[in-house]
């Protein structure tokens, strides 16, 4: 039995439970949100799902969490709006025409019971037949490659494959329940090869091993555009108390400021294009 047939429902219908992730059904308000802050030069974020079952430590979106209880859970809890294809459906009045959308910007649109319950493969099945819009999705899971039959379908799309480090160390440390980074350059490199606009994501960077292997396993991708932020020790939260675990391997990997101005500069050179910061992220 794989980790997808372990989905097992409760007493409550509405609530379910995917290895570690509790998950609950709920009827959202609404789907598109007008883009502020650091995605200001979008028109909506787009965002399916809230919570996160991949549990990133240092994620920011933890600390938007409705109460303490979430945000001290994060990454065991899921919400699924699952009245978010009606919602997008009452668009078609009115379709969205040369809108930029970012999907997503708080939660994963590939969490890993998406897989069974295909809300974002719905939702992209909406846009291509009803609007025409300028679509950016952002991930780190393998399964987004799942979707390239679709994303073929859009005339300006671009997906995002976060990676943030080449150490599978620091990665079980900063993304315990995430994909291993080598699957996840897997996926982009597919999801390139099938001829889709794509871009690797290194936000934050964090403790590299190798930055001259790193570089060439980016480059070995095929994707052409990159992006990197800093990950900022000094000022970084950490939920449920897991920052001394992570920050330790800043210390075993005597990584630093320094380290990542180095690693950059190499990364300028090689890399065919790098955005650094908010400007990376800047609309297709």
């Amino acid at each position: 039995m794989d980790l997808f047939s372990s989905l097992e429902e409760e007493n409550n219908p509405r609530k379910t439970k995917l290895g570690h992730t509790n998950i609950d059904y709920v009827q959202a308000a609404g789907i598109l949100t007008e883009a502020k802050g650091f995605m200001g030069a979008y028109d909506y974020t787009l965002n399916p799902y809230s919570g996160c079952s991949f549990g990133c430590n240092y994620c920011y979106a933890a600390f938007f969490s409705r109460s303490t209880a979430d945000k001290d859970n994060w990454g065991n809890w899921l919400r699924v709006k699952e009245n978010a294809l009606q919602l997008l459906m009452k668009k078609r009045k009115k379709p969205l025409i040369d809108k930029t959308i970012y999907m997503s910007s708080v939660t994963d649109p590939y969490q890993p019971v998406e897989k069974e319950l295909e809300l974002t493969r719905s939702i992209l099945k909406e846009l291509i037949e009803y609007h025409k819009v300028r679509l950016v999705i952002q991930t780190r899971s393998q399964l987004a490659k799942r979707d390239i039959d679709l994303f073929k379908q859009f005339d300006i799309i671009q997906v995002n494959m976060t990676v943030t480090t080449d150490s599978e160390s620091v990665r079980k440390a900063f993304e315990p329940f995430c994909p291993s980074n080598k699957v996840r350059l897997k996926a982009i490199k597919e999801i390139s090869e099938a001829g889709i606009q794509t871009c690797i994501t290194m936000t934050p960077l964090l403790p590299v091993e190798n930055v001259i292997t790193f570089t060439e396993e980016l480059l070995a991708t095929g994707v052409k555009k990159f992006i990197v932020q800093p990950f900022h020790q000094d000022k970084g939260k950490f939920i449920a108390g897991t920052g001394a675990e992570a920050l330790e391997q800043f210390k075993k990997m005597n990584w630093n400021n320094a380290k990542y101005e180095e690693a950059v500069k190499i990364f300028r050179e090689k890399l065919p294009w790098l955005g650094e910061g908010k400007c990376g992220f800047a609309p297709i």
